[in-house]
């Protein structure tokens, strides 16, 4: 007990470092690059020049919404794979964020004012519609819960979304803004986008720690929680209604960002096992250190131009997930 209570500490005191390292160098970098005493000033001593207001009005907002956006895929990642007992689920690889994706297209075509409180609002109808079709695979009524036909079905309604994304665009001729969109990214994040993400983010995370033992249970199958006076319809569906918004949040800010949710939660679990008391913020901290890595390297890979984090997040997560998924069938 003594052990995992210091590894725990370490892991804690390692992530909040490597974490602090990558925000600074997130601020930093790029085509201009910033000095830790302009970063100091635009926090402590702000003056309307040029450089202090690209750190404080572009830098910094974009630095911690990447920060709680990588919280939020990571959290929701060991939340469904936890009520689902599907070790290669994820929001993206179900559909969830396919079909926020879809209705913020609809809504750029729709030509609606495009603003973080109306990309929230599409991202959750699109994130409540499909996050509905996943719950029903995973209820116990369900007669296709196996993981293979869990699988095939996110797989299916991921594509579906896509593809109809993609239609939406073509035929709005907007196809420009609607493939930035599905390629993710935080070209254009501002203070406003990081309340939202902080704001879900943190609430979501307080209580999926609360519901953290009770996915526990869940996570022993349905019997064994039934048989220790649990309701898994009702626990299932409470968590999903906890993710949903996280998602759409996460949606809204980072857009269409696949596998975080996938490869957090696997880590985690490889070193802590299969409590959820622990996977929950230990995925948080893990998902916030690699999409801040992520966004670094989007940026500064093809500097000056920019590439699409959903690139790096595919090139680790595609190995993972044929990993991961070759072991299942094994």
């Amino acid at each position: 007990m003594k052990q995992s209570s210091k590894n725990a500490m370490t892991f804690i005191v390692c992530g909040v470092f490597i974490l602090m390292i990558g925000v600074f160098l997130a601020i930093s970098l790029g085509v201009i690059h910033i000095g830790i005493t302009e970063i100091w000033n635009s926090i402590f001593n702000y003056s309307e020049t040029l450089e202090l207001m690209l750190i404080r009005d572009v830098r910094i907002p974009r630095a911690l919404s990447v920060l709680f956006t990588g919280g939020i895929l990571g959290v929701t990642g060991a939340m469904i794979q936890g009520v689902t007992r599907n070790p290669i689920a994820e929001p993206s690889l179900l559909g969830v964020s396919q079909g926020a994706t879809l209705v913020v297209a609809i809504f750029y075509a729709a030509q609606i004012t495009i603003n973080t409180t109306n990309v929230m609002i599409a991202s959750l109808i699109g994130a409540v519609f499909s996050g509905a079709i996943v719950l029903g695979f995973t209820s116990r009524k369900s007669n296709n819960r196996s993981i293979t036909k869990i699988l095939l079905a996110g797989t299916a309604m991921s594509t579906f979304f896509i593809s109809l994304t993609t239609i939406v665009g073509l035929l709005s001729n907007r196809s420009q803004f609607i493939a930035f969109w599905v390629s993710g990214g935080f070209r254009n994040a501002t203070w406003a986008d990081f309340y939202l993400v902080a704001v879900f983010g943190i609430l979501g995370l307080i209580i999926a720690i609360f519901l953290s033992k009770k996915i526990n249970i869940l996570n022993l199958g349905d019997d064994v929680a039934i048989s220790l006076g649990e309701n898994p319809e009702r626990i299932r569906l409470i968590t999903f209604l906890v993710m949903i918004p996280m998602c759409a949040a996460a949606v809204a800010v980072g857009k269409n960002i696949a596998f975080v949710g996938l490869i957090v939660p696997q880590i985690v679990r490889k070193i802590f096992g299969e409590d959820y008391r622990k996977n929950i913020p230990f995925s948080f901290l893990l998902g916030s250190i690699l999409l801040v890595y992520s966004d670094i390297a989007a940026r500064m890979v093809y500097n000056p131009y920019e590439t699409p984090i959903g690139i790096f997040t595919a090139l680790i997560g595609v190995p993972f997930f044929i990993a991961m998924a070759r072991k299942e069938r094994g």
